[in-house]
């Protein structure tokens, strides 16, 4: 039967295997190193299986394999929040601050950040991977000068107050906590993204549009129509990551909720145990708060403990609502650092669309005036042509006027002959010269 059953399943290809394996497999120094990806084990059919980069808050990354519903109870999120990591659709820039997690979408940056780990879907986008290295580098540096400043007995005194001002009045990033950290280095990460974009921006569009200014031609035309294009798409993308830092800036409550170390602490304290015991018996028997099982309890109990633990995590997330506003600065300091950048990328996006559209007027001005000018040379040039067929009237005239005697000029109906003939010559020569300058598109006619 198990012959049977390995013949009939595909068998595993071997880089997913060989990847595997080389992840758990820690470096010399102690650190899981961070490998490759297998774009083929991405996610596979049939198991629901995503493959994750998880960052611990030593610095250590491994690849990790680990399903939606899995992802949902470890993290405790709800589906949607997963929907918005998933690469195959395109979704805002949006920071969600839940319970345990804290859920970032930055543009490349898809990532799940907790108390003591973020998670990344693994993917072979530069941006990611600099992503990883550059929190796996700042974690590294914030753990070697803890291990250098343990024996400090002031900043021991001050960490535990939260007091992480140094002495030049500004709180040190090495201080903050490990969600903050991770969400830095998702912050800067797509900030310089974004940055670099509208510097590349900027460098392409004055020249175009000042080579526009001097020639006005179809292709220049065509080439700032897909810049207005392209800088309109980043601009939103801008105003959208500067809007939710700012949305998330107004909140203190969304800000206090982001604070998961020390959530995690408060849930772990004796108190919290002592409290989450929940209604003991006389003689010791399990409390009312307690899992119990469908099958042997009552619905009552059942449901008491059903409203126990609803109005125990309400308590919870209240009391760390609460907690958490009257220390909120470490955050509310560092999305205003970032909040600057992005403002002043979109205030250059600005400066380039006024720029824009100050080129936009001056050659509609100048359009309008090349306009009359055409206007002004088909007039001219109907005149003249009209001017040059009254001249061969002219000159039969001038011909016939000369001294001398034929005998064309003793028939009765020679006049009316030659001016027949002299009409129709010039009417011909009009019409040839308008289907001349109508094929020449000199006119439209």
């Amino acid at each position: 039967m198990a012959d049977l059953k390995e013949r009939l399943l595909p068998p595993k290809p071997a880089s997913a295997v060989n990847l595997r394996d080389a992840s758990y497999r820690p470096s010399a120094s102690g650190r899981q190193p961070f490998q490759g990806v297998d774009v083929m084990g991405l996610k596979k059919r049939g198991q629901g299986l995503r493959s994750w980069i998880r960052v611990d808050s030593s610095g250590n990354s491994q690849i990790i394999e680990v399903d939606k519903f899995t992802m949902m109870r470890r993290c405790d999120l709800p589906a949607r929040d997963l929907r918005l990591l998933d690469p195959l659709f395109v979704y805002p820039s949006t920071i969600l601050g839940r319970e345990k997690a804290i859920v970032v979408n930055l543009e490349q940056i898809r990532c799940i950040i907790t108390a003591d780990e973020v998670l990344l879907l693994n993917s072979l986008d530069n941006y990611v991977l600099q992503y990883v290295v550059e929190l796996q580098r700042r974690l590294t540096t914030a753990a070697v000068g803890e291990v250098w400043q343990s024996e400090g007995p002031e900043l021991n005194r001050r960490r535990s107050s939260r007091n992480y001002d140094s002495v030049f009045g500004t709180p040190s990033p090495d201080y903050l906590p490990f969600e903050f950290r991770a969400l830095e280095v998702a912050l800067e990460a797509a900030c310089t993204f974004l940055d670099s974009q509208a510097a590349e921006l900027e460098i392409e569009a004055y020249p175009l549009l000042d080579e526009l200014t001097s020639k006005i031609s179809t292709l220049n035309l065509e080439r700032v129509r897909r810049l207005k294009s392209r800088l309109v798409a980043l601009t939103r993308r801008v105003q959208k990551v500067r809007d939710e830092i700012e949305q998330l800036m107004d909140d203190d409550g969304d800000m206090a909720e982001m604070y998961l170390t020390e959530k995690k602490s408060r849930m772990e304290s004796p108190f919290h145990e002592q409290g989450s015991m929940g209604f003991r018996s006389n003689d010791g028997g399990v409390s009312a708060s307690a899992p119990v099982s469908p099958v042997s309890s009552p619905p009552d109990s059942r449901r008491l403990d059903k409203c126990l633990s609803i109005a125990r995590s309400r308590h919870e997330s209240m009391r760390s609502s609460e907690s958490g506003t009257e220390s909120i600065e470490e955050l509310e300091m560092l999305l205003e650092a970032y909040f600057v950048v992005i403002d002043s990328t979109l205030n250059k996006l600005t400066s380039l669309k006024e720029y824009i559209d100050d080129t936009e007027d001056f050659i509609n001005i100048q359009l309008v005036l090349d306009n009359v000018r055409n206007q002004l040379i088909q007039f001219e040039l109907i005149l003249t042509t009209a001017t040059f067929v009254v001249a061969i009237f002219g000159v039969v005239a001038g011909i016939f006027g000369m001294n001398f005697a034929i005998p064309l000029f003793d028939n009765p109906g020679a006049f009316k002959w030659v001016l027949m003939i002299t009409a129709v010559c010039g009417i011909t020569i009009f019409c040839a010269f308008v289907w001349f300058f109508k094929y020449r598109r000199l006119m439209p006619l």
